[in-house]
C-alpha cells in the first residue's frame, strides 16, 4: 500500500480551501448574528410544521412519500435541515413536518393546489417561498403576470388561508436571486418591485418575515462570491441552503 506523502503545493491547496471555509462560515455567523432577536415560538406538540413554494423549496423531494419527517419526503434543501435542526432540538414535541414545493410553481400553481396541499393539512406554521418563477417565466415568454398580479393574488391567498386557519403561524419567505449565472440586467428593476410586493403582502397578512435576499447580499459584501451561495443565480447550493436553515430558524424562533 503507498503511504501519504505531504508536499508543499498540497499543503498550500488544503490551506487555500480552509480559508475558503472560514470566509464562509464567519459569513454565516455573522448573517446570524445579525438577525433581530426573536421570541421562542410557542408550538403544541404534534403540529405539523409545512414548507410551501417552488423548486427551491421542492429540492428534489419524493413527491410520492407523503409521510411527514421522511428524509427523501423533505428534499436535499432548506426544509429538510431545519426539519432536522428542529426535530434534534425539540424530541419531545413530536413535530411532523412536511415539505410541499414543486418546481416550477408560481402563485397561481399554489392557488390551484392550496386546499390539499395546505388547508387540509392543518399546519400550525407554515412558511411559503414564492416568486422567483413568477417572474422567470415572465422573461422567457411563458408567463404574462405582472408584478401587480403576483402582489394581489399572494394577498388572496393568504387571506384565504389566515380564514380557514386563524391559529396559525405564517411564515413568508423573501424571494431572492444572486447576479450570477441565469439572473443578469433583464430582471431588474422588476425583480425588485416583485420583492417588495411580497414583503408587503407578509405585513398586511401579519405574517414573520424571512430576509433572504438581505442575508445572501450580506454573505456577498462578506467576501464571497454569488455563486458560491446559488450556482445558476436562483437554486442554493448546500451552502446556500444551509444559510436559508440558519436565517429561517433565528427569524421563526424554534
Amino acid at each position: 500500500m503507498t503511504g501519504f506523502r505531504s508536499s508543499s503545493s498540497g499543503i498550500s491547496r488544503r490551506r487555500a480551501l480552509f480559508a475558503t471555509a472560514a470566509t464562509a462560515t464567519g459569513a454565516a455567523s455573522a448573517i446570524s448574528g445579525s438577525l433581530a432577536a426573536v421570541q421562542p415560538l410557542a408550538i403544541a406538540p404534534g403540529s405539523v410544521l409545512l414548507f410551501q413554494g417552488d423548486s427551491i423549496t421542492d429540492a428534489g423531494r419524493d413527491r410520492n412519500q407523503p409521510a411527514a419527517n421522511h428524509a427523501a419526503a423533505l428534499g436535499r434543501g432548506y426544509p429538510m435541515l431545519t426539519a432536522a435542526a428542529v426535530l434534534a432540538e425539540h424530541p419531545q414535541l413530536n413535530l411532523k413536518v412536511l415539505n410541499r414545493g414543486i418546481s416550477g410553481n408560481k402563485v397561481p400553481d399554489l392557488e390551484a393546489r392550496w386546499q390539499a396541499d395546505c388547508l387540509d393539512l392543518k399546519p400550525a406554521v407554515l412558511s411559503i417561498l414564492i416568486g422567483v418563477n413568477d417572474i422567470w417565466h415572465k422573461l422567457n415568454g411563458k408567463y404574462d403576470g405582472t408584478p401587480e398580479v403576483y402582489r394581489d393574488s399572494f394577498a388572496a391567498l393568504l387571506q384565504r388561508t389566515r380564514e380557514a386557519l386563524p391559529n396559525l403561524t405564517l411564515v413568508i419567505c423573501e424571494p431572492f436571486v444572486l447576479r450570477c449565472g441565469a439572473v443578469n440586467d433583464t430582471w431588474f428593476p422588476e425583480f425588485e418591485t416583485r420583492r417588495a410586493f411580497a414583503e408587503q403582502v407578509a405585513k398586511e397578512a401579519n405574517a414573520l418575515w424571512v430576509p433572504f435576499q438581505k442575508k445572501f447580499d450580506e454573505a456577498v459584501a462578506g467576501g464571497t462570491a454569488p455563486n458560491y451561495w446559488a450556482a445558476d443565480g436562483v437554486h442554493p447550493t448546500p451552502a446556500g441552503h444551509a444559510l436559508m436553515a440558519q436565517t429561517w430558524r433565528a427569524v421563526v424562533g424554534i
